[in-house]
């Protein structure tokens, strides 16, 4: 059909030609209507492209997965599931004159699990699931992306009837790109596009199948107000970074059918992961069987996931050689990293590594005793020593500093930055806006330098440990949390 159009074209085009019409103007226009023709969504090849690669992923329409199988977010499942019962349970939400819910917003950082919900959330509720994501709908020319909305909310209410459901769920990941605030400096196709998005969640026009929409951001503050309202999404919804007890309920999912050995303890692992996300997690899982593969281990042990714990944290190890000087320098700066963090917040330093991995010739991991969410001005500049603790060990050993201690020193200037902006210093409370630079610099200064001295005086007090500890871990190369605590006790009794 194409070719014949095509033909028909070409041979109209000559004919003007023979009479002496001029055509270029004509192929300038013939030309600009067929590249709208072919990226629009309104049913061209473009069009259909996008549609058939959509219904290509939305063969399963109902999710296997459920929320059991989902570990780690036990508050934000509860109430994502009172959510989805007012949708199934139409009668009782009726007799209590409740309005249903038109959509869900789940907020939170990457790989926490938002787009798992959504897939629990349609088997739960035993509707259909489609899903896009918001890039998908981002097009150059004006109207692609409002069309391919309304192609979404049909083709959810189509195969909602096809399989005889009376319900769908769409779920639309980076929701941001296409529900951005508007401003007056924004391209109008994302205006459109977002307007419809607005109008189908409005559901104006009146059909038996309910179509709930889930949406997934990490930037909910760059969201538009007229998106975020109640009557568009109800309920947001925050899928944070689990907790201890999550982390370890997600680890077991994980280590599910796998060679785990007996003397593996998910709670250590917990503990050592803090801060990870649920995508971290599976990370930890795949990187340690990986390393169980490498080595011809029948199972999975703990020097498997320790290592996992460390690619997922730094990256891989390289093959980067040092001088032993360096080396030296490198093993005196972990250890003063590891005293101190030991002397100040005991238990706490889980391996001291004297391997190059990523970035870093040497590292120290450190796991809290409790998952810690608020700190006090103690706490923040036990932080900040540790931080410093490297550089003093080196200037105490040395007598003089390295290049080795930026990415330290960043992280104590921002938690100076911190103290700061939070009331904890000699400025008091304040806004931090309102500090000049010269003003911020001083304060962050005077900080860092009442900090450092008495890192320095508490690092002098052992340097005998040092001495003692600096040949183990040049040989070995890695102490784990209890050897390093072993060493260090021997040196307090001494």
């Amino acid at each position: 059909m194409y070719f014949s159009l095509l033909g028909v074209g070409l041979g109209l085009l000559l004919f003007l030609a023979y009479l002496g019409v001029p055509i270029l103007p004509m192929l300038v226009i013939v030309g600009i209507g067929i590249a709208i023709w072919y990226f629009s969504g309104t049913g061209t090849k473009a069009g259909s492209l996008w549609k058939k690669e959509n219904a290509k992923d939305q063969r399963n329409t109902i999710p296997r997965i459920q929320f059991t199988d989902i570990g780690g977010q036990e508050r934000a499942k509860k109430e994502l599931m009172e959510a989805l019962d007012f949708l199934i349970q139409q009668d009782k939400m009726q007799a209590y004159g409740i309005q249903p819910l038109k959509g869900i917003l789940l907020t939170g950082p990457p790989g926490t699990g938002k787009t798992l919900m959504a897939k629990a959330a349609a088997h739960y509720s035993d509707a259909v699931f489609l899903t896009a994501s918001g890039s998908e709908f981002v097009e150059m020319y004006v109207g692609v992306g409002a069309n391919r909305v309304r192609q979404l909310f049909t083709q959810a209410r189509n195969t909602a009837k096809k399989q005889k459901k009376n319900r769908a769920v769409i779920f639309i990941d980076e929701i941001d790109v296409i529900g951005a605030k508007r401003e007056g400096s924004q391209h109008k196709e994302y205006d459109q596009t977002l307007n419809q998005l607005l109008t189908e969640m409005d559901g104006i026009k009146k059909n038996d199948i309910a179509v709930f929409v889930i949406a997934a951001t990490n930037r909910k503050d760059l969201l538009d107000a007229a998106l975020t309202r109640p009557g568009r999404f109800d309920r947001h919804i925050s899928v944070d970074l689990p907790d201890k007890e999550g982390r370890a309920h997600i680890l077991s999912l994980h280590m599910k059918k796998r060679p785990i050995h007996e003397n593996v303890n998910v709670n250590k692992i917990a503990q050592e992961t803090y801060g990870f996300s649920g995508a971290s997690l599976a990370s930890v899982v795949n990187e340690a069987a990986i390393y169980a593969m490498r080595s011809e281990s029948k199972d999975i042990r703990d020097q498997h996931f320790a290592q996992a714990v460390d690619k997922v944290l730094m990256g891989e190890q390289t093959d980067r050689s040092t001088s032993l000087e360096d080396k030296k320098r490198v093993a005196i700066h972990e250890l003063g990293h590891a005293l101190v963090a030991e002397l100040l917040e005991p238990n706490t330093v889980a391996q001291v590594v004297l391997t190059p991995r990523g970035q870093a010739l040497g590292y120290v991991r450190h796991h809290p005793k409790d998952d810690r969410y608020l700190h006090t001005k103690e706490q923040l500049e036990k932080q900040v020593m540790i931080c410093l603790a490297g550089t003093a060990a080196e200037e105490v050993w040395y007598d003089n500093r390295s290049t080795g201690a930026k990415n330290d020193y960043e992280q104590a200037i921002q938690l100076c930055k911190t103290m700061i902006d939070t009331g904890l210093t000699s400025l008091g409370i304040i806004d931090m806006t309102l500090l000049s630079t010269d003003q911020l610099s001083k304060e962050v200064s005077r900080i860092l330098d009442k900090l450092y001295q008495q890192t320095i005086q508490m690092t002098k007090k052992h340097h005998s440990f040092f001495r003692d500890c600096l040949n183990t871990l040049l040989v070995e190369e890695r102490l784990d949390g209890d050897q390093f605590r072993k060493l260090l006790m021997q040196q307090l009794v001494s």
